[in-house]
């Protein structure tokens, strides 16, 4: 057990220190301080010491260079149990600090703002109170380090309930959330250095880690690591799991894509109903009427306020999740009439990351994120059956489902309505039979319905089988060194054919 009976204060943020300098005090704790948390600690009545004084050196540089000198580090970094060290403190008058609370310059926030200039970004970069984090952290068997706002309260704890005595286990941990913090801020400035440069390297850090029941099965372990309240507000219903999450982000993901009225319903991240018409209820009828049996138990997606006569239809189907830009009172009170049932409002400023990354082998697989949506303006025809308004808006409205679709994947649709979709194939072949199949099933007529195919068709058999169930236009991206066989399979049998140039393969 240590006393602790000289401390270091050096914060940014003043917010929560009154109550534990005033603490420090009662315990007869020795304070240092610099500049503006100087000026703070004085203010309400606790006396402390300049470290400019213990220096002998003011903060100079514009306020760059405080406390970068050997009398406070070597205060910090002594070691107890070595004589020398101990030698060299009693010659150089150097104090031994057994605390030190330090947080760090905003150099996220500062970023976040979109008015910050890059110099004002620069001078973000803290360095002494980097260098006091990792001084402290590196003697936890002497020092205990206070690195954030967020330790305050434990910390208030042991300066309450054990009269400002630490153990060795407290320090150690503590030097965990330390060295937490000092990585997750050299994360933050190398990739804002690493936007330019473009280095081979990997760093990614979240301070949030949120536990969840279990993983995507019961006997896995699952963590999220994030702030899903950054991105919704949850508004009624039960803890959200391994799987909602995936499922949200690839609702989320989807609807995003559209910009008519439109609503979704997600099963295993791939839409299982999705239609756009001029008003949310129609929409989500149409949504489901796509597949009704799998919709029981899926995460329901809009991109418009949820009213009243939507949440009625809404409300006698089993749903896990409701996710919106907003929902109407009498919508809410409908909604929430089922106890478990998931209502998720969309935060204007929610943003999500323009990287996805996931482990493979012993290392981890990056990209960009699919972002590219295609427009009727860039669709080029390749045969000579001229494309109708009517199919252009299908082809574009096909296309983004597919896009959002497991590969391999077929998505058939009509009247900006999914009919059906095959997914996660090992073939198109098979994944556009699946796809007849289910529209079948469903009562749907595919005459002058369109078909989007997620990658090419190295042979015209797809083309060859939606001709015969009277599908007359075909999206695709092309690329295939036997393109020629599907377009000219589609100009001797009247069907139009647009390719985008862009693939969307999602395994």
């Amino acid at each position: 057990m240590k006393q602790i009976q000289k401390a270091l204060v050096s914060v940014f943020y003043k917010d929560g220190l009154e109550e534990i300098v005033k603490r420090l005090d009662a315990l007869n704790v020795e304070i240092y301080s610099t500049g503006g948390t100087f000026d703070f600690i004085t203010s309400i009545g606790v006396t402390a010491k300049r470290v400019e004084d213990l220096t002998g050196y003011p903060s100079i540089l514009g306020g760059r260079v405080k406390t970068l000198h050997p009398k406070v580090f070597g205060g910090i970094l002594a070691r107890s149990e070595v004589r020398e060290d101990q030698l060299q403190m009693d010659k150089y008058e150097i104090p031994s600090f057994d605390l030190v609370i330090v947080d760090l310059y905003p150099f996220e926030k500062t970023l976040a703002n979109a008015a910050s200039t890059p110099q004002e970004i620069i001078e973000k970069i803290d360095i002494g109170g980097i260098s006091l984090i990792r001084a402290a952290a590196k003697n936890f068997n002497d020092v205990l380090i206070v690195p954030s706002v967020d330790y305050y309260a434990e910390l208030l704890n042991i300066l309450t309930d054990k009269d400002g005595c630490t153990d060795l286990e407290t320090r150690r941990r503590f030097a965990a959330y330390a060295f937490a913090v000092s990585s997750h801020y050299d994360t933050a400035i190398f990739n804002y250095f690493n936007q330019k440069e473009q280095l081979p390297v990997f760093r990614q850090s979240y301070n949030r880690a949120t536990s969840l029941r279990y993983g995507e099965n019961p006997h896995q372990k699952g963590i999220f690591f994030g702030n899903i309240d950054d991105y919704f507000e949850q508004l009624h219903g039960k803890e959200i799991s391994y799987n909602n999450i995936g499922d949200i982000d690839a609702a989320c993901n989807l609807i995003d894509d559209f910009n008519e009225t439109t609503f979704a319903i997600i099963k295993h991240n791939n839409a299982c109903g999705i239609a756009s018409r001029n008003n949310l209820c129609e929409a989500y009828k149409a949504a489901l009427a796509g597949d009704p049996v799998s919709a029981f138990g899926g995460v329901l997606v809009a991109n418009g306020t949820i009213d009243r006569a939507t949440a009625e239809e809404m409300n006698t189907l089993f749903m896990e999740i409701c996710i919106a830009p907003d929902f109407t009172q009498e919508a809410l009170d409908i909604l929430k009439t089922k106890k478990n049932r998931i209502l998720l409002k969309r935060k204007s400023n929610g943003t999500t990351s323009t990287l996805q990354f996931r482990s493979a082998l012993n290392g981890v697989l990056v990209q960009d994120k699919d972002t590219m949506v295609e427009s009727a303006d860039g669709l080029k025809s390749v045969t000579a059956t001229a494309l109708t308004e009517e199919q252009k808006a299908d082809l574009i409205f096909a296309n983004i489902i597919v896009k959002h679709t497991k590969s391999n994947a077929i998505v058939l649709a009509k009247n900006r309505q999914l009919c059906a979709s095959g997914t996660g194939q090992t073939s198109r072949v098979d994944a556009l039979r699946q796809a007849i199949e289910k529209a079948k099933s469903f009562g749907f007529d595919l005459h002058d319905a369109v078909m989007a195919s997620d990658a090419f068709f190295p042979f015209p058999d797809c083309v060859e089988i939606a001709h015969k169930e009277g599908i007359k236009c075909v999206i695709q991206p092309g690329g295939s060194i036997k393109d020629d066989l599907t377009i000219d399979y589609c100009e001797k049998n009247n069907m139009a054919m647009a390719i985008t140039g862009f693939r969307h393969f999602k395994h």
